[in-house]
């Protein structure tokens, strides 16, 4: 990917008027996050600091105030967690092993009773940290959809809301951390800027830029006030919207949920190149990105006269998630609403790989148990240890293809 002169580009900003103009730069914001030159913007790393800054002129730029700890800026410092159900611990700088996180918040003031909190996390994977789905030598994981996308969209609507829904105010955030737990906003819930019993409602963005064709778009958190399904039916310009009713998921509407704040999550669903290399600036839906941001825009202005929204606690799926020990290899895909797990992507040298399996196959059967949806996917998988080997069934192309996986 060709790379980007940061210099050339702050000093652009630099040089912008101060006076309030609305353009929309969701292009322009996704190709300077996903640069090469910020490699891959992993939690505390230089190329996490330059982005922040980037938003941080950005915010600047469109006139907003800061609400940071230190101006737009809002720094924690942690020690990484020992193992993949371990805690962070949050603490001091300067400590050995510990690394520093920033989150960026801006704020647009209407003297309004209630505050609209809007996210999106900006970290990414850097050269292909834990999390990455990439085999092979360390390459730069630049994050276009995750979530260059969603921090891009959030500028966009920061821009549109400026002027314009005055009946709320607004806190914009950028969050940090999110790839290593939800940190960021975990941090920002204990220690806000804000008053948190003043917060109307969150609305997070992560992966928001692989709208496909027919507009299949995520919206999860709709259990969590009585309004929103019926706000988001009134609003949808053409949308097929899958909703879930959870206010936990794995992305920062989680951490607000938890202080019984509403919460909307917006996704574009998974894609083969989600934690790899390949999720890169020129695979994205710019069209469907704006369309998105529209639709937000449209959710809030058509409650903007609706006073604080009613909370209502949902079912927490994660808490019945069972643990499993091994896997198959596959990215499922979150957005298919049929009957069976169908796969969105296959990791190389996996059980799925060795057993021929392919995406788009929809897996019926696992063992002895029978697939309807994620969950009895999870269920059926939690029961086998590495070493195990069984029968797994697929619908694939309107036939039934049975094959051997060995855990």
């Amino acid at each position: 990917m060709k790379k980007i002169s940061l210099l050339v580009l702050f000093i652009s900003l630099l040089g912008c008027k101060q006076e309030y103009s609305y353009k929309n730069k969701i292009k322009e914001d996704v190709a300077f996050l996903a640069d090469d030159t910020l490699e891959g913007r992993e939690t505390g790393t230089k190329g996490e600091q330059a982005a922040a800054a980037y938003i941080v002129e950005r915010f600047k730029e469109l006139g907003l105030q800061p609400k940071g700890t230190e101006g737009f800026y809002q720094t924690f410092t942690f020690k990484p967690k020992k193992g993949p159900h371990g805690e962070v611990d949050y603490t001091n700088a300067g400590e050995d092993s510990t690394i520093t996180g920033t989150n960026v918040l801006a704020y647009i003031d209407n003297q309004a009773e209630n505050t609209i909190i809007i996210g999106a996390h900006y970290d990414h994977l850097g050269y292909g940290s834990e999390g990455s789905l990439h085999r092979g030598y360390k390459e730069i994981h630049n994050g276009a959809d995750d979530n260059a996308s969603g921090v891009a969209v959030m500028l966009d609507l920061a821009g549109k809301l400026k002027t314009a829904n005055s009946s709320n105010n607004y806190l914009f955030m950028a969050f940090s951390g999110e790839e290593m737990g939800l940190l960021g906003s975990n941090y920002f819930t204990k220690n806000a800027t804000l008053d948190l019993s003043k917060a109307n409602y969150m609305i997070n963005m992560d992966m928001v830029g692989r709208l496909k064709q027919d507009s299949t778009l995520a919206v999860y958190g709709v259990g969590t006030s009585p309004r929103w399904k019926q706000t988001l039916s009134a609003t949808n310009p053409g949308f097929k919207i899958v909703e879930n009713e959870s206010g936990v998921g794995p992305s920062d509407h989680t951490s607000f949920y938890l202080q019984d704040i509403p919460v909307l999550h917006f996704f574009t669903g998974q894609h083969d190149d989600y934690h790899k290399p390949g999720d890169d600036t020129e695979k994205l839906n710019f069209e469907g990105m704006d369309a998105i941001s529209n639709y937000i825009f449209d959710v809030i202005t058509e409650l903007d006269k609706s006073g604080k929204l009613a909370f209502r606690k949902t079912k927490n799926e994660s808490e019945e998630t069972p643990r499993f020990k091994v896997g198959l290899g596959v990215v499922p895909d979150y957005l298919f609403d049929g009957e069976g797990m169908r796969v969105d992507g296959i990791s190389e040298d996996k059980p799925a790989q060795k057993a021929g399996l392919q995406k788009g196959d929809i897996v019926i059967k696992l063992g002895d148990s029978a697939i309807v949806d994620m969950m009895s996917y999870m269920r059926a998988l939690s029961v086998f240890q590495a070493g195990d080997s069984t029968q797994v069934v697929v619908k694939r192309d309107g036939k039934t293809v049975e094959a051997s996986i060995q855990f």
